[in-house]
């Protein structure tokens, strides 16, 4: 071998534990949700709670493109970026950032219930961060391109 470093899909190993992370917190909100229901709900007014569902549902929309753009951003600059990280720290840090923006998604569906909405609006904003989860989750062709650019170019230096 010629001072190439191996890689493999152990590598991602750290990553889907982030997405394990978030899986198990919006299981885990969902549970509590269930488990004490009316005790954790403070039911404010009827037109301020539909103000601000509309408000988070906005929001949840608006997510959704930006943590796109966000990742391939990301993407481009864990390929170009100089210095020392190997390509499994940057690309984890790629993965922790969209999951997390996916998780204030899930987020506003435990504020919605709170604040006294029904199961409806909770299993929506869930089911939209399960989709986001799933969507921004760890690739191997992305760790792939990123790890190969980096060979690269230490080859070239």
């Amino acid at each position: 071998m010629s001072g190439r470093r191996e890689y493999s899909k152990k590598d991602l190993n750290p990553h889907w534990m982030v997405v394990i992370a978030f899986v198990l917190f919006l299981c885990g909100y969902l549970f509590a949700c269930h488990y004490f229901g009316s005790e954790i709900q403070i039911n404010i007014a009827d037109s301020q709670r539909v103000l601000i569902r509309t408000i988070l549902y906005a929001l949840a929309i608006v997510i959704f493109p930006v943590t796109s753009l966000l990742r391939y951003i990301l993407l481009r600059l864990n390929q170009t970026m100089p210095g020392d990280k190997s390509a499994k720290s940057r690309y984890l840090v790629t993965i922790i950032v969209t999951q997390a923006m996916i998780g204030t998604v899930a987020a506003f569906g435990l504020v919605m219930f709170v604040l006294g909405d029904d199961y409806n609006t909770l299993y929506i904003f869930s089911s939209m961060a399960a989709l986001g989860i799933f969507l921004h989750r760890p690739k191997f062709e992305e760790y792939n391109g990123i790890f190969i650019f980096i060979e690269e170019r230490k080859l070239k230096d």
